[in-house]
């Protein structure tokens, strides 16, 4: 039962943590593309005078969504209208129950196990149900262009689909070849296994280091999934044709929400999969080894928590990147989407797999 309330406790916190931060990107993405463009972003919203560097805009656009009229268009289906957004949404937030953001933190009378993960599902294969939830979510957004019964947002859900099929198949790949150099897909393991050193203890072995060309490819495809600049032809503001073009009030917002969160586990995974997850340069379970020989230990608790920054430090640095390269890169055309996807992405994510396998074979073993 105490283990049970645990996993609730961690289960509400993670996603009380995501959906704050996922607001908190608002106000950061606008005050990032402000300083871009050298003005100087929303900062007109205040509660009782305070406006708190325009801070409240994300609660002014929350009670704007709420109190709008939800219109559905005559002729659209509006069971799957409604489910559309919903998907969207559900999908993206499920997600993080397989994510890890710390390693265990013991727990002297805790029953039958001595400690907690820090993670709300400790997933054997962690990495195929994080995929297969991602691979879902496009359901929200084909069900959203067909469910509306419009031309243009018809063309943006099609689009959007061949898009994340396209883009899905080199993400898949590039991960393959950390799985062959690890040995698992349970991720926890996966960024234990980050943890041993080369070049005589200086050098992690995180997987940026083992797989760069799947690094690479993988940021890449793991962008055009979240349909963001300069891959949101499924939305193509510019061009109205977006898939969510029939939607208003918290549909939309559940729309706009979920392009946020994607952008969070686009981060958390690049994180766990790359960059050694909770993993701090010479930390162990005890405290710090340096390749010199020197050695500070620390307690459990502070192992923990030092883990837990380590991750949230490394996910935010990605997320800062994503919105940097948004107000960047200008957006593709649709062939030259496609042809990234199929004619660059796919036939290097399957040669690097080839590569890793050879490498391992001469090897004789996985890390």
């Amino acid at each position: 039962m105490e283990f049970l309330l645990i996993k609730f406790a961690l289960a509400g916190f993670v996603l009380f943590a995501v959906l704050n931060l996922a607001g908190f990107h608002t106000w950061v993405e606008r005050k990032q593309s402000a300083l871009i463009q050298d003005r100087i972003g929303a900062n007109r919203a205040s509660i009782f005078g305070f406006r708190m560097l325009g801070m409240f805009h994300g609660v002014a656009d929350v009670l704007k969504m709420f109190t709008k009229e939800d219109i559905v268009p005559a002729g659209a289906d509006r069971t799957l209208h409604t489910l559309a957004p919903f998907f969207a949404v559900f999908f993206a937030l499920v997600t993080f129950a397989a994510i890890p953001f710390g390693d265990r933190l013991y727990v002297g009378d805790l029953v039958s196990t001595g400690y907690i993960e820090l993670q709300v599902a400790n997933i054997d294969a962690g990495l195929l149900y994080v995929f297969a939830m991602l691979s879902l979510g496009v359901y929200g957004v084909i069900l959203a262009g067909f469910a509306s019964r419009n031309n243009y947002a018809i063309m943006g859900g099609l689009r959007a689909t061949a898009q994340m099929i396209s883009y899905e198949i080199a993400l898949g790949i590039s991960i393959v070849g950390v799985v062959m150099v690890y040995g698992t897909m349970n991720l926890s393991e996966l960024v234990r296994a980050q943890g041993q050193t080369i070049g005589g203890g200086w050098i992690p072995l995180w997987g940026i280091v083992t797989q760069p060309v799947a690094f690479v490819v993988f940021l890449t495809a793991a962008l055009a999934e979240t349909k963001r600049m300069p891959f949101d032809l499924p939305e193509g503001e510019s061009e109205i044709i977006g898939f969510h073009v029939e939607y208003s009030g918290m549909k939309f917002g559940m729309f706009f929400l979920s392009d946020f969160l994607e952008t969070i586990v686009v981060a958390s995974l690049a994180t766990t999969l790359f960059f050694g997850g909770w993993q701090v340069p010479y930390l162990m379970p005890d405290g710090f080894h340096f390749p010199w020989g020197g050695e500070l230990l620390v307690p459990n608790w502070l192992y923990a928590f030092l883990g837990f920054a380590s991750f949230s430090i490394k996910g935010l640095t990605f997320m800062f990147i994503f919105m940097q390269l948004r107000w960047t890169v200008p957006r593709f055309r649709y062939d030259q989407l496609m042809n990234l996807g199929w004619k660059g992405l796919f036939p290097i994510a399957v040669a690097n797999v080839v590569v890793t396998a050879v490498v391992l074979a001469l090897i004789g073993e996985s890390l």
